[in-house]
């Protein structure tokens, strides 16, 4: 029961750190201003629930496929590594605003062209869908889809999808994935409710500081514990 604890609040700590102000976080909320919350909010949290799974699946099987020794070893120094990254980011950020308005001209040069593309062939065929419509195509609507894909490609090779195999692989799997999902909920929540409003008035250098200090807390704890 402890180590599901320990891996819960570790996957909830690294997870919000991590999450707030990120790419992934922005997009939410500039999606959330254009099309309905709650598709918005679906196809987000599905995506970041997909990705946890997976990693921490990967993170599961990693001492199977080699030592656990090896494992935290190298989880350890992924998480010095990281530690040191998001420092570096803390201390060179490039700003809050130029880093929305990079997500936000991405989405809008997207938009624009499914837009075009819509427009072309909407009057020959709006007649035909209608009459073609189903329960799991209203359900997986074009816009839950899109911010699923954004999201989880996103979120693909993140140094947090990353993070969270290592500790799948040094602390209890299934406390990481709550911890993490409940983490990735939190986040997605703040952003699509927030909006740009809440978007904008985040520090990411105080975000991106704190997430480097705890990872460097998580590596050091990691190097001073014997692998069981």
């Amino acid at each position: 029961m402890t180590s599901v604890v320990q891996g819960f609040t570790k996957s909830l700590a690294m997870t919000v750190l991590s999450e707030i102000g990120d790419k992934t976080f922005f997009a939410a909320a500039i999606l959330a201003m254009r099309h309905p919350r709650r598709l918005v909010l679906s196809g987000c949290l599905a995506a970041l629930i997909v990705m946890t799974i997976l990693s921490a699946a990967v993170g599961w099987a990693a001492p199977n496929l080699i030592s656990r020794a090896w494992t935290h070893h190298i989880t350890t120094i992924l998480f010095f590594g990281f530690g040191l990254w998001s420092l570096w980011d803390g201390f060179n950020d490039k700003g809050e605003a130029e880093e929305l308005a990079e997500v936000e001209a991405k989405l809008d040069a997207d938009w624009k062209a499914n837009t075009g593309t819509a427009k072309a062939g909407s009057k020959d065929s709006d007649e035909f869908k209608k009459q073609r419509r189903t329960f799991l195509s209203q359900f997986f609507s074009p816009i839950l889809l899109k911010a699923f894909s954004i999201t989880f490609f996103g979120e693909w090779g993140d140094k947090s999808q990353i993070a969270t195999i290592g500790l799948a692989a040094d602390e209890n799997p299934f406390g990481v994935v709550i911890g993490g999902i409940v983490g990735q909920a939190l986040c997605t929540t703040a952003a699509v409710i927030g909006g740009k409003s809440l978007a904008s008035q985040i520090s990411e250098k105080i975000v991106a500081l704190s997430g480097g200090v705890l990872f460097i807390v998580f590596g050091i704890q990691s190097f001073l514990s014997t692998v069981e």
